[in-house]
């Protein structure tokens, strides 16, 4: 009843925002930062007397409650981030490595807070982010909602599980990723999960299961298709959604009951920078500074390690039939990349094509861990991931293909002298 109050709560403060936005002939929020402006229609006299009754008549109140939650919202939110970056060092002990990695990190932040700061005044009081939806009974069972600005109902959809190290992963990661491609008429679900010591990889991947369930089931109600959703992962995110995909896969082969999504829902699976064979990169990770003992702790035990293999999975004959059940999957991975060598998706799209499911690689010479998902998109103008996201996604979708190429250029959020700072001092 609570969250049901709390939603029409903030539909009505949303309605009134925008109304004042289109009896002001400004342009919404999102398109002032991250794109091109949208044009204002609203020419007609009788509109505009119809939208002057409405505003005399809305819940002043209620906008300003509204801004109040707003506010606290991003106070709960900056409390939970500085958590998960205590738990982070708590974990991985005070020592020289972690010292000058945590200052490397800091300069990072610092030097591409001018975008940071933008795309967070966005996701706090944009009207176009739901936050914070419930999908489950579990600590951190949440998801935010990215919205395009004019919806028919027939919105594709993208749920996006991010990423941390299974650590310090937490849906706002994702903002950046969401208010761009809401910005090009697709709805972008962010779910949120409980990271470590809070659960372990089963949580994870049940959490991250729950969110795709309540986004299949549920996605109509905020004008997206039901009939159009593909599920994205990123870093441990891509490990976390694909261990789902395949998870849900093995469900339905065995026919077993009680199943509340299904993979023939999901038209397709993008991996980004991901890692999908534990065994081989246990050792990498303890030399990249996630140590063995807590890495093992986090994957429930080596013996468990297969379990949350896809990779490993996948060959196992006795899933043959679980993996002609897939969608069409597409890895991305920058051939830079430290944090995740790029070999971890070539060799995972080698062994789904043996077993026959329908896989290809993207690699991109020079990116790292970080290019792709933060420096690229916080550059601006045309990007190579971002074009070719919006090219699966909107194909067979002629009059959103054009538009998206008579649109002009994304627009910079961070100097180019910044972003070549933050690349090179970069921890990841």
């Amino acid at each position: 009843m609570a969250s049901e109050t709390d939603c029409l709560l903030r539909h009505a403060s949303s309605s009134a925002a925008e109304d004042v936005a289109q009896d002001m002939d400004a342009k919404p929020l999102l398109s002032r930062f991250l794109s091109y402006p949208i044009a204002n229609t609203n020419t007609n006299p009788q509109r505009r007397r119809r939208l002057s009754a409405k505003l005399a008549s809305a819940p002043r109140p209620l906008r300003q409650q509204s801004f109040g939650r707003d506010i606290g919202h991003a106070a709960k939110e900056t409390y939970l981030i500085t958590s998960l970056s205590f738990t982070l060092l708590q974990y991985l002990g005070v020592g020289y490595r972690w010292m000058t990695r945590l200052l490397a990190l800091g300069c990072y932040a610092m030097l591409l807070m001018p975008g940071f700061l933008q795309v967070a005044l966005c996701y706090f009081f944009s009207s176009q982010v739901r936050r914070s939806i419930v999908y489950g009974d579990q600590p951190r069972n949440r998801l935010d909602l990215y919205l395009p600005a004019n919806s028919d109902g027939k919105n594709p959809v993208v749920v996006f599980v991010t990423g941390g190290a299974w650590i310090i992963g937490y849906k706002a990661w994702g903002s950046l990723l969401g208010l761009q491609l809401a910005e090009r008429d697709i709805i972008v679900a962010c779910v949120d999960y409980r990271n470590f010591p809070q659960g372990t990889i089963s949580d994870m991947v049940r959490d991250a299961s729950e969110g795709i369930s309540y986004i299949c089931n549920n996605i109509a109600d905020y004008g997206g298709d039901p009939n159009r959703i593909y599920l994205m992962g990123q870093s441990a995110g891509a490990h976390i959604s694909s261990c789902a995909l395949l998870e849900q896969a093995i469900k339905e082969s065995k026919k077993e009951e009680s199943i509340s999504w299904s993979v023939s829902q999901i038209k397709a699976y993008f991996g980004l920078s991901g890692g999908y064979n534990l065994i081989n990169l246990v050792d990498h990770f303890d030399n990249r500074g996630l140590y063995r003992s807590i890495f093992l702790s986090i994957m429930e035990g080596e013996e468990s390690l297969h379990q949350f293999s896809p990779e490993l999975k996948v060959k196992d004959p006795s899933n043959r039939n679980a993996v002609s059940l897939l969608p069409p999957i597409t890895l991305f991975h920058g051939t830079a990349d430290y944090s995740i060598p790029s070999d971890a998706s070539k060799i995972f799209v080698d062994a789904l094509q043996k077993a026959g499911a329908q896989a290809k690689l993207i690699l991109y010479d020079g990116k790292t861990h970080t290019d792709l998902f933060l420096q690229d998109p916080l550059r601006g103008g045309k990007d190579e991931l971002f074009d070719q996201l919006i090219a699966v996604i909107h194909a067979g979708d002629k009059e959103a293909l054009e538009k998206y190429a008579m649109a002009p250029p994304r627009k910079r959020l961070v100097p180019e002298i910044l972003l070549k700072l933050a690349r090179n001092i970069s921890p990841f």
